[in-house]
């Protein structure tokens, strides 16, 4: 096989008429040659943190979606199965993405559950850390959320650091905001990326004290714009990651439109493509190709250098997407989950109190950190209840893996003015999270998903629409154009019950992170990310 147009070599900063020769799914030849295409042919994009599930879709139907913007490889952290069903959702993961021609690259996720703070439904101790990273077909420590746990040199955390040393492979950060000794500390133990920043100096120190920094732009985070001008001078050590993408974005735009972006700001074109196309491969090791001579056939045709528009993508010289048509089988498996908690009672959501101060969590528009703020408390009957014309709302957090009473706290900026929206993609052990007007909406809510053993939903006094996730009960087992424009209509039903969130459902899934400061609620009640402690609702 052959295959003519203007070759895009990253490694020498040129673009040649040229020609590639395909054999066994490698590249036997590169040649200039003169002819008439004028259409590009460069490496394949490569999201460099994300987290499959996030998509709602099994990683066999998110390679059927991703490969329709350039992307053919993923540096992929399981721990959202992970923390559902342990390793057998690892492996999982990593038997339904040998299905397709796509390279997913998984990680052993390193905190399963994420604290001890909150209830999952697994544990991966450092032990199975240890029998993980033995695989071959594990790339990587993912990512060390616990970074307390790291910086007061916690014994299992730091096994599991030693592990990932022992069998040469890297470790992945998560540090927002840590910065100075601390960041030194963290990084001196074996550290290589973070994906966390959120402002211009924080990842030009992480920069500067040798991390590789990830700029993150999710369908929730987006960092693009605070750290896009690091790009320029420390393109060498950065690479482009979605994090968390959901369906709806993602039959949008993938990795392609952060290269389009970084292009429209007169970047060099090599400079962007070598962060979104070489740096992965490099760091993690991947066998992934790089348009090299004796590569894999990892590479794709675009229409220009500026908007990026894929009109072919190759895996291993297989033609997987061709002029507007993925050409990925849709492939068979079965649902595995882990659901086992009751129906609940309004009155399960009752929360009787005579604090005249409530702490509440406030969500930030475009971000996963929280701040905490002291609000009056309406009390109604002796019950605390959402305050709608302040749009001071209940958020609930059930546990889903056992019968136990809901944790209640109370949440702003979700601007909902009647019903509900519920969530079992609630990161990272993925409980029952619902935020509502009123007790009887979010239970509802709540005893929907829990009919369903896991979606995402919204109701009103005159209808319900749920999208379901049987998979683990945060992915669906339905192809991605599908869950897509189901998931847009919910958003859609969300935004006209009041949210004036870009992405509700998103922002909705990380209110209960609690690894992510300020303030957070987790099945066992609120805490506080900076102290890394519960702390209590009420305010005498």
């Amino acid at each position: 096989m052959k295959l003519q147009g203007q070759i895009v070599d990253i490694y020498n900063k040129r673009i040649f008429k040229g020609e590639i020769r395909i054999q066994n799914g490698k590249i036997r030849s590169i040649e200039e040659k003169d002819h008439e295409v004028n259409y590009y042919i460069l490496p394949g994009f490569i999201d460099a943190h994300i987290h499959i599930e996030s998509a709602m879709l099994v990683p066999s139907e998110f390679a059927r979606l991703a490969v329709k913007h350039g992307t053919v490889a993923t540096v992929s952290d399981p721990h959202e199965i992970a923390n559902v069903l342990g390793v057998e959702g690892v492996e999982f993961m990593i038997d339904n993405g040998k299905k397709v021609p796509f390279k997913f690259n998984f990680g052993a996720p390193s905190c399963v559950p994420a604290t001890e703070f909150e209830s999952a439904g697994a544990t991966i101790d450092s032990e199975g850390i240890r029998m993980l990273l033995k695989n071959p077909e594990i790339k990587f420590l993912a990512e060390l959320m616990n970074y307390p746990g790291v910086l007061f040199d916690d014994p299992e955390v730091m096994k599991k650091i030693e592990w990932a040393k022992h069998f040469n492979k890297p470790v992945d950060g998560h540090a927002p905001g840590v910065l100075g000794d601390a960041l030194t500390k963290y990084i001196n133990a074996g550290i290589t990326t973070d994906h966390e920043c959120v402002a211009y100096e924080e990842g030009l120190e992480k920069l500067q004290k040798g991390m590789k920094i990830l700029i993150r732009e999710g369908s929730a985070a987006k960092n693009f714009e605070a750290l896009i001008d690091l790009l320029p001078e420390y393109y060498e050590n950065m690479m482009f990651c979605s994090d968390d993408k959901h369906p709806d974005d993602l039959l949008i735009h993938h990795i392609n439109h952060l290269c389009a972006r970084a292009v429209a700001k007169d970047m060099d074109i090599f400079k962007v493509l070598q962060v979104a196309c070489i740096n992965p491969v490099e760091h993690y090791d991947l066998d992934v190709g790089t348009l090299k001579v004796g590569d894999a056939a990892d590479f794709i045709v675009v229409e220009d250098l500026k908007a990026f528009k894929t009109l072919q993508t190759y895996s291993d010289g297989q033609l997987v997407f061709d002029k507007g048509n993925s050409l990925i089988e849709k492939a068979n498996f079965e649902n595995l989950n882990n659901f086992n908690t009751s129906k609940k009672n309004i009155r399960d959501f009752r929360l009787t109190s005579t604090a005249k101060n409530i702490r509440v969590i406030e969500a930030m528009e475009g971000q996963l950190v929280t701040n905490e703020i002291i609000v009056n408390s309406s009390i109604k009957d002796g019950n605390l209840v959402s305050n709608v014309d302040n749009d001071i709302l209940k958020i609930t957090v059930v546990n889903r893996y056992q019968d136990q009473p809901p944790a209640i706290a109370f949440i702003k900026n979700f601007g909902l003015k009647t019903g509900a929206i519920a969530s079992s993609v609630g990161h990272d052990s993925h409980n029952i999270i619902a935020v509502g007007v009123s007790d009887e909406a979010i239970c509802k809510a709540v005893n929907l998903l829990i009919e369903n053993k896991g979606g995402i939903c919204a109701v009103s006094d005159s209808e319900e629409k749920i999208l379901p996730l049987p998979v683990a009960g945060i992915m669906s087992d339905q192809d991605g154009e599908t869950v897509g424009k189901q998931y847009a209509s919910l958003d859609s039903m969300a935004k006209e019950l009041g949210s004036t969130l870009k992405a509700p459902y998103m922002t909705l899934s990380f209110m209960a992170l609690l690894v992510i400061p300020a303030l957070k609620l987790s099945d066992k009640g609120l805490f506080n990310g900076k102290d890394f402690k519960f702390t209590d609702l009420e305010i005498d």
